[in-house]
């Protein structure tokens, strides 16, 4: 899909997800890291355009979110289904939030490095990646966790324990899974990307030098 089309589809579940969701607070801090990331993108898309791969995953992970902002994570209908489907004990759809979490920010740290030469090893890129996103994943935990002693029993949405006493282990757990397995599983496609963005960076570079000479 191109980029255009990526941000009508996130303005289309934004206001989606806007529209009576299951409480207010709850949707402010499950959906702001997507508004916040869609400023950055807006923000850094001239002088640093991400991989179309990198577009793609964002949308994604932004959907995720912003419907687990509309119902809350332990009521999103498809958590219920896997429950049914898979025989799970609760609804796990924050499950497929925070395998996000670390699936996603790992293609994003991957292109940083990558494109701005910080580490050549591929060995230490891989271990810095994944340190990065197991980083992101405990300070969110940390939000959660002060968000929690700020506001009390109405937070209880936000949290989505539903009651398992190992799900700040088990969400970072998960985030260390889609931070391990990205690299792995879209390494290759993603370095092609990243090979025809800096291809074409030295050729508008060129024809600005070229311009400049005459």
């Amino acid at each position: 899909m191109t980029e255009r089309a990526l941000l009508t589809v996130f303005c289309a579940v934004f206001v989606w997800s806007l529209v009576l969701p299951h409480d207010y607070f709850t949707w402010i801090l499950e959906v702001f890291p997507a508004v916040i990331g869609l400023a950055l993108v807006i923000a850094t898309r001239r002088r640093f355009p991400l991989t179309p791969l990198l577009y793609t995953l964002l949308t994604v992970h932004a959907i995720i979110l912003m419907v687990g902002g509309h119902y809350t994570y332990a009521e999103v209908p498809l958590g219920f289904w896997m429950k049914e489907a898979f025989h799970l004990a609760r609804n796990d759809y924050d499950r497929i939030g925070h395998f996000a979490q670390g699936f996603v920010p790992a293609i994003i740290a991957r292109e940083i490095l990558i494109r701005r030469n910080v580490v050549r090893s591929r060995g230490w890129r891989y271990y810095i990646i994944v340190s990065i996103c197991l980083a992101i994943s405990a300070t969110y935990e940390l939000f959660e966790w002060r968000v929690a002693v700020a506001s009390g029993a109405s937070s209880d949405a936000f949290l989505g324990t539903q009651g398992d006493p190992w799900d700040t282990q088990e969400d970072m757990a998960t985030c260390l899974a889609g931070a391990l397995v990205a690299p792995l599983l879209l390494g290759g496609l993603h370095d092609r990307q990243i090979a025809r963005i800096e291809k074409s960076s030295v050729g508008a570079g060129s024809a600005d030098e070229a311009m400049i000479s005459v």
